[in-house]
């Protein structure tokens, strides 16, 4: 397939391997930041491929998986009430709340939809005047805009009973985090194209100076991964301190603008709370006050719920790169992708399921 097979292409990855192994002069820990890039990396063998001189740790880079249990409960909250059609892309359906999952709720006869844009959303609200139509907004920047899209949509149209439930999260914020960990050892970045895609890579190059750190706006296919890594290790090897773009067919380093205004029209950051990691300044999404009567926290029978993680899950370790999730103890046996007790084994984007699906155990 044109565009695809070039990017998977045998004598390409042989070629790359080489020359990262040609550099090599002492071992590197790398952080690929987006789940989507993990389970590329695992699905074709790219663990085994590299260099044993290379380390490759896993980060916070699945929305899903840090959407934090409580406004998963939240979510739930509101699927159950009977005025409330609750739509979510489909991965949140499995996502364990404290006591539940959405796809339960919609089994026991709550009102939850799939949907594929947020503008459905919409459209279900216009379609069904007398419900409160929520859509469950979970992201990075990636998908921000076609959410911001849908609000001003729905004020155009004066569709006033249309609500999201923000759950986005910012991936400059948690590299920031991340480097200020002391006991989280990463010696370069692969960052996550699609979110560079959006946003350009412009805030990655003051953090890169800050913690002297190189990093490498990188796809998700072979020969986009191992490209961003050859580029990472040669940055390391000669003490080079930049942001390389590895993905240029889809990045340019101002991003697009017309998503960035309009994401900058809707939201504001803010902190917010990552599941197993905990808060992290300006790092979430937020509507701004114009916005505001779009806010689905603004509903009733949700303000006072509470709650905490499930206590078999590491999530937080395993997000940070801290462990791997063959190393939980939970991994196979209490968690599984039919029972899972933490969203990084059953998001599409989760390393825990990356690691299940193939059969990774080390």
């Amino acid at each position: 397939m044109k565009h695809l097979d070039e990017y998977r292409d045998k004598e390409l990855v042989d070629k790359l391997i080489r020359q990262i192994g040609k550099q090599l002069t002492r071992p590197w820990t790398l952080m690929e930041i987006c789940g989507g890039q993990t389970h590329s990396i695992l699905k074709y063998g790219l663990l085994d491929l590299l260099p044993k001189e290379i380390t490759m740790i896993h980060g916070p880079g699945c929305p899903v998986c840090v959407t934090p249990v409580e406004l998963i409960d939240k979510a739930i909250a509101l699927a159950m009430r009977e005025e409330t059609i609750l739509a979510s892309f489909g991965d949140m359906l499995r996502v364990p709340g404290s006591t539940s999952d959405l796809l339960e709720v919609r089994a026991g006869g709550g009102d939850v939809r799939i949907v594929y844009s947020p503008l459905d959303a919409v459209h279900l609200a216009a379609e069904n005047p007398e419900k409160q139509v929520v859509f469950f907004a979970v992201g990075f920047e990636t998908t921000a805009p076609a959410v911001a899209l849908a609000i001003s949509r729905a004020e155009a149209k004066k569709i006033d009973n249309f609500f999201v439930l923000v759950a986005h999260v910012l991936v400059p914020p948690a590299i920031k985090a991340l480097l200020s960990n002391p006991d989280i050892r990463i010696d370069g970045f692969l960052t996550a194209g699609h979110v560079c895609t959006v946003m350009g890579y412009e805030e990655y190059i003051p953090l890169a100076a800050e913690y002297q750190i190189p990093m490498a706006v990188t796809g998700f296919e072979p020969v986009d991964i191992l490209l961003g890594i050859q580029k990472t290790v040669h940055m390391l090897e000669h003490g080079i301190v930049e942001v390389e773009n590895a993905y240029p067919r889809s990045v340019k380093k101002e991003g697009n603008l017309k998503a960035r205004e309009l994401l900058n029209q809707v939201f504001e950051s803010g902190y917010r709370n990552w599941r197993g990691i905990g808060n992290i300044p300006q790092s979430g999404y937020y509507l701004r006050e114009r916005y505001k009567r779009f806010d689905a926290l603004t509903l009733p029978g949700i303000a006072g719920i509470h709650a905490s993680e499930s206590e078999h899950c590491i999530a937080g370790e395993i997000l940070t790169g801290i462990r791997k999730p063959h190393e939980c103890s939970a991994f196979g046996t209490l968690c599984t992708p039919e029972k899972p007790h933490g969203a990084p084994m059953v998001s599409s984007e989760g390393a825990c399921a990356a690691y299940y699906r193939y059969n990774r155990v080390n």
